[in-house]
């Protein structure tokens, strides 16, 4: 479903995201979801959230998918279910957002990041093998901007190697490589609803999904204070649940997801016609690869001049991430391999993430190549 404006239409702003155009087409059928719910008072684990689950873990290709509170539970159960913790050491990319190296903090392990590919951006499988120690527990590789990282290579990797995996699909809902859906791939996978995500909620939410039914039955236990049976705790487990009134909200949005996925694919290959002829470097997609672009990310030397000059003419954009996890605060100590992650650090300084949502039409796409090639693109 592409959605085209009368060329006659003034367009006054694009934004980075737009998610009130998007609410308002499931409007009306998330009120009545939700009007169900108060009518019952099913407002913990009701069954929108177990129907919900059983969506999502069809859509992932998965036996199991476990509703939780935001996708930074969800890593940090996935790590808890794997029982990682004191002692032992999680490798993962260094460009992912703050959630994926807090959430191994949380277990009590060390994260240990590796540099990326230059090209995809995901974590680079040829550097792995020099971050394993005897300590390396698990691997946990993030899909970014919707683009599914290495998994063949990573999971050759991790087998020999002994070694778990928990993919961080925050941003990869609906992602295939050679036909096979992200967070299918590990023993986890990890997703976030946070609203702006390809799939989001009206608020904060997240789900694990696996294979294996014991680690999803330990997923349960987790997030509900280690209750199977209430009031008898069979482990120390949190209170990090899926709130029924947002599994409403994705089981509305679970009916256009396909739709929302192959107008993003469409946007991006308007981008890619519109600025081949600039200076910009522009996403690649690999040919094992369908990415669903849950953002648009290219690379400029003059990155932060290109941002104001695009939000003067009313174009906002964005940058994800300003700087690599290693120089967070609570991380400057972590180990880096190679050493000070160059090629992560190279792409922080260039990064430019372009307007991206399923709503945007040919005339957005051409007045923000307009705009970059009037910058001197």
């Amino acid at each position: 479903m592409i959605r085209q404006l009368d060329t006659d239409l003034e367009i006054s702003s694009i934004p980075l995201v737009d998610l009130a155009t998007q609410s308002r087409q499931i409007k009306e059928d998330v009120l009545r979801r939700m009007s169900d719910v108060i009518d019952s008072a099913r407002y913990i684990l009701g069954q929108e959230v177990q129907e919900f689950e059983e969506q999502f873990a069809a859509y992932c290709g998965v036996d199991h998918c476990v509703g939780l509170a935001n996708g930074t539970d969800a890593l940090h159960m996935a790590l808890r279910a794997l029982d990682v913790g004191e002692g032992d050491e999680v490798i993962t990319a260094g460009n992912s957002f703050a959630a994926t190296a807090f959430a191994i903090a949380y277990s009590g392990a060390q994260a240990v990041f590796v540099d990326i590919d230059p090209v995809d951006f995901n974590i680079d499988p040829n550097r792995i093998e020099a971050a394993i120690t005897p300590r390396t527990k698990a691997i946990i590789p993030v899909h970014l901007y919707g683009q599914p990282a290495q998994m063949a290579a990573i999971r050759e990797i991790a087998d020999r190697h002994g070694l778990k995996i928990i993919e961080d699909a925050a941003q990869a809902h609906g992602a295939e490589s050679n036909g096979q859906r992200c967070g299918s791939f590990g023993d986890i996978g990890c997703f976030s609803f946070y609203p702006g995500k390809n799939l989001g909620a009206f608020g904060d939410a997240g789900a694990a999904v696996t294979n294996d039914p014991e680690l999803a039955e330990r997923l349960r236990l987790l997030r509900n204070y280690g209750q199977k049976v209430k009031n008898r705790h069979d482990c120390l487990g949190y209170n990090c649940r899926m709130d029924t009134l947002q599994a409403c909200v994705l089981l509305s949005k679970m009916q256009h997801i396909e739709d929302w996925t192959n107008s993003r694919r469409q946007v991006a290959a308007w981008y890619g016609e519109a600025l081949a002829g600039t200076d910009l470097q522009l996403p690649v997609e690999r040919d094992d690869a369908r990415h669903v672009y849950h953002l648009y990310v290219v690379r400029h030397p003059q990155r932060d001049a290109i941002i104001e000059s695009l939000a003067a003419k009313n174009i906002f954009c964005g940058v994800h991430y300003p700087h690599p996890l290693a120089t967070a605060q609570p991380f400057q100590d972590a180990k880096t391999f190679p050493e000070g992650l160059p090629v992560c650090t190279s792409a922080a300084s260039a990064i430019l993430s372009l307007p991206m949502y399923p709503e945007m039409t040919h005339q957005h796409v051409s007045m923000v190549a307009k705009a970059l090639v009037d910058f001197g693109c």
